[in-house]
């Protein structure tokens, strides 16, 4: 039997502090959130592993180091309302839904969406709002959000996104070609838009209107 609990801590100890995250709320989500539970039974054994995994659709859960770098570049105190775009398999919405006080989650593939909102309301996260729509045109009605994180690769920063910022927000994102991106956070002034780059990555495609066609 594999301890889980344990295996989470060593998680965090050997894969999150020791390369440079500091937010200890974040620590302390991804201590507590069962990411064995958001992958098949099959592959629960490497769910503590630093790699992305399948979950089906195509799509991965991302590797978790890459899930703290993108939360913790999110700036979050905990009063934010915040938009997913790429909601998969849900584990990065929970860690979103313990982080700040309201989600909204968007994603295309209903298989997922139906079965990410099932399994985050059996954790208690009530807290979440999960959309089947083209995540790159974002949550108009619910804007503006003072964060947007986006869960897949763009070939450009999608602007109906940007418009959804509200000022002071920030917005995380790959963005490149089709194998990899850099990881960039967008954050909205008075004066305009000031981008960061905080270094590569690789995400599956942002498909949408705003992002890759599909295949």
């Amino acid at each position: 039997m594999i301890d889980f609990a344990k295996a989470r801590s060593k998680m965090v100890e050997d894969q999150i502090t020791l390369r440079g995250i500091k937010d200890a709320r974040l620590m302390a989500a991804m201590k507590k959130i069962p990411r064995h539970l958001f992958v098949e039974e099959a592959l629960q054994s490497q769910a503590y592993t630093d790699h992305p995994l399948p979950i089906g659709e195509k799509q991965t859960i991302s590797q978790p180091y890459m899930v703290a770098l993108m939360t913790e570049a999110l700036l979050l105190t905990g009063k934010e309302k915040v938009l997913e775009i790429g909601t998969g398999s849900g584990y990065q919405t929970a860690i979103l839904a313990e982080m700040c006080e309201k989600v909204f989650s968007v994603e295309r593939i209903r298989p997922l969406a139906v079965r990410a909102r099932k399994l985050l309301y059996e954790l208690g996260y009530f807290n979440v709002e999960i959309k089947i729509f083209d995540g790159t045109f974002g949550w108009l009605e619910e804007s503006p959000f003072d964060a947007i994180l986006v869960t897949a690769g763009s070939p450009d920063i999608p602007q109906p996104l940007v418009d959804q910022i509200a000022i002071g927000g920030r917005l995380v994102i790959p963005v490149g070609d089709a194998f990899v991106q850099d990881l960039f956070r967008v954050t909205k002034t008075e004066e305009g838009v000031k981008r960061e780059d905080l270094g590569g990555c690789r995400f599956v495609k942002l498909i949408g209107k705003y992002g890759w066609e599909a295949e």
